[in-house]
């Protein structure tokens, strides 16, 4: 029986008819380009070539400058195109393939970061790679030509060495990112040693962790933040309000128009990488919210209420979900469009200018060759608040005039996970400051994912008419903390069933043989060289933490015990795991703080003069689930620990903690009390 012919792709650049907006921008290129995929794996095994796997994303200014210098290059694609198969790769989208690889970085010595390049055998294991390489040998790193025909002569001269490195490299990734170490005693202890270890590191003076650069660390503020509320560290409470009090008067904090970049270059929060990301904001919104009900500094309120202003105006995709990300850099410039220099005030306020400038520094630091970056003292910022209608109309002109100029790019993809961050952020906040319009825009965006579906799946990205199958665990885990926040500040049934209908999904294609924990890619996805686990930590909190905690609030607003010994079990066994890692395990333990004690309030109220459901608003607690019935209710109410359904008739407020509750509570004053660590 004759052999089947070999089937080559095209030899031009395939990636025009991707769904990434990242992949699109390098359809123009000159390399010949492949999306990741079955059938470009299949190519370099035909060929006998290696791979040069190429991964970045859409607001990554590293990569736009690698690519202008490198992959725009005649001379640098010719060599490209002869010596390999090269594949292309949005992080965004395939953050299962990234993450394999950039552990692979990792166990090479090597610090990793994007653009991530990576060579691989024809088969996908990896033996080499680095992160950005100039056109041109310089900042210490050899040219790319130069790497790329080097790379070449090795895998000719050595292969059988090479690919044997590569067989242990992949192992030893295998290992770390999917393997298996039984399960470990959920003790107390974990959160509070973790929490002492972030407090070791925070800047007393400048907020965040010590150096630079300085990024959010959403996880470990979190943290912190658990630890205040259960173990009452005032100390741990103060570096997360220290925290977000520098970074939101940095330049980090767009002061224009609202919203946190992604990190900033320096330890004072001053210069930032200009690029805004969906994720980034979802959990700044989480933590100002906690921190303004601690608190009441109004600081925080105006900050989230500028911040969804952003958001809705700037980051809104058709059918109400929301962008992943801006960019950094407009018409070749990082962070063009955000900064000024006083002329530029002047002529946009006029004699207003100079109330401005009380208000706000430009500020220049020494190296930075752009425009001034506006940012607030210490004294700037809380006179700003004070006096923050005086400044309302001066920040729209200059909005007004900002919108005039050349735009960063917009990756309009819409994540399935980072929607759910947002989701859940928007709902929280929504019913904390008593805006039912952030609830709706919630509400809209969380009927478009779910719309978006097939065969009752969720689609990791959506681009217009196009939609990535299958999900990641992570989308399972999302969404359903997004459902259950928009049951808590709606009271509809629905969310609380699709909260269910997304674990059943998660456990049909991504749960493990031994039924202890989840894989982050589902058992059809066919085209990844391992199955890894989601246990580490990155800008966001691991898709196994998620899990957790979307198990464990389920079983808590359910009452449900066989999910509750589900989200125990899973919570052993990735704490288990998350012992075994050097960095990037504080959402399991945040996590599995959460499994040790969850935290369940039952309201019943008067849907119309409500007395008790305000105190739970405006007290939200990351450890708490709450449920919200009408007295008179007959239908679906809610079951206390140990199944007792509370009486209907009159209003009272259940105070939960595991399988214990506390007596009824039927004044407001001592549900507050309740409520509020003193």
């Amino acid at each position: 029986m004759p052999s089947p012919p070999i089937v080559t792709l095209p030899a031009r650049n395939l990636l025009a008819e991707e769904a990434s907006p990242y992949l699109k921008q390098h359809s123009d290129n000159p390399v010949h380009w492949r999306g990741w995929s079955p059938a470009a794996l299949a190519e370099a095994k035909e060929l006998g070539r290696p791979i040069l796997l190429s991964i970045g994303y859409a607001a990554c200014h590293w990569c736009h400058v690698m690519a202008h210098e490198s992959f725009e290059n005649d001379a640098v694609a010719a060599v490209m195109n002869r010596l390999y198969v090269n594949i292309k790769v949005d992080r965004e989208e395939r953050p299962d393939i990234d993450q394999i690889y950039m552990a692979a970085l990792h166990a090479m010595g090597e610090q990793g970061g994007w653009p991530l390049t990576m060579f691989l055998t024809p088969d996908g294991k990896p033996f080499w790679g680095g992160t950005y390489f100039p056109r041109e040998a310089r900042y210490g790193r050899p040219g790319f030509i130069q790497v790329l025909e080097a790379v070449d002569k090795a895998w000719r001269e050595k292969r059988q060495s090479l690919a044997e490195s590569a067989d242990g490299l992949t192992a030893h990734v295998e290992q770390r990112l999917a393997g298996a170490t039984g399960k470990a005693v959920l003790d107390r202890d974990a959160l509070a040693d973790l929490a002492g270890r972030i407090d070791g590191m925070i800047d007393r003076e400048l907020g965040g962790l010590k150096g630079a650069p300085k990024f959010p660390n959403a996880p470990f503020m979190h943290a912190l933040w658990l630890s205040w509320l259960r173990d009452g560290q005032a100390e741990h409470r103060d570096a997360v309000q220290l925290s977000l009090e520098k970074m939101l008067a940095g330049g980090i904090y767009d002061h224009v128009g609202g919203g946190l970049s992604r990190y900033s270059t320096d330890a004072e929060w001053l210069v930032p990488h200009f690029e805004k990301m969906l994720y980034d904001n979802a959990q700044l919104i989480h933590l100002c919210n906690w921190a303004h009900a601690a608190t009441g500094n109004d600081l925080f309120r105006v900050r989230i209420e500028e911040t969804v202003s952003w958001l809705l105006r700037e980051m809104l995709v058709e059918g109400g979900a929301f962008a992943a990300s801006l960019d950094a850099d407009s018409d070749g410039e990082e962070g063009l469009f955000y900064t000024w220099n006083r002329e530029e005030v002047e002529a946009a306020l006029g004699d207003d200018a100079s109330t401005f400038l009380r208000y706000f520094e430009l500020a220049a630091p020494h190296g930075w060759e752009g425009k001034p970056i506006i940012r607030q003292t210490e004294t700037q910022q809380s006179q700003g608040i004070a006096d923050y209608a005086q400044l309302t109309p001066l920040k729209a002109k200059l909005l007004a005039v900002r919108e005039q100029r050349i735009r960063p790019g917009r990756d309009g993809k819409a994540l399935t996970d980072w929607n759910g961050l947002m989701i859940a952020a928007l709902a929280e906040a929504g019913r904390s400051l008593g805006r039912r319009e952030w609830i709706d825009a919630a509400a809209k965006a969380f009927a478009h994912i779910v719309g978006a579906s097939q065969d009752g799946r969720l689609p990791h990205s959506m681009l217009g008419a196009k939609r990535l199958f299958p999900a990641l665990s992570s989308d399972y885990a999302a969404m359903t903390n997004a459902a259950i926040a928009l049951f808590e500040a709606t009271g509809d049934l629905t969310y609380s069933d699709r909260a269910r209908q997304f674990i059943g999904e998660l456990d049909r294609w991504h749960l493990d043989d031994d039924k202890t924990g989840y894989w982050l890619t589902a058992s059809d996805s066919g085209d990844v060289p391992i199955r890894i686990r989601g246990d580490v930590d990155e800008a966001i909190p691991s898709a196994t933490s998620q899990i957790v905690e979307a198990l464990v609030r389920l079983s808590s607003l359910t009452g449900d015990l066989d999910l509750w010994e589900k989200a125990w079990m899973i919570a052993e066994h990735a704490m288990g795991r998350a012992s075994q890692q050097a960095y990037g395990q504080a959402g399991i333990v945040n996590a599995c703080a959460l499994a040790l004690e969850p935290l369940k309030l039952v309201i019943i109220d008067r849907p119309d003069t409500a007395s008790l459901v305000p105190v739970a608003n405006r007290n939200p607690d990351p450890r708490r689930v709450d449920i919200v019935v009408p007295i008179g209710t007959e239908a679906n109410q809610p079951l206390l620990p140990g199944g007792v359904l509370p009486p209907t008739d009159k209003a009272g407020a259940w105070f939960c903690s595991g399988q214990v509750c506390l007596p009824v509570v039927t004044d407001a004053g001592e549900l507050e009390k309740l409520l509020r660590r003193s």
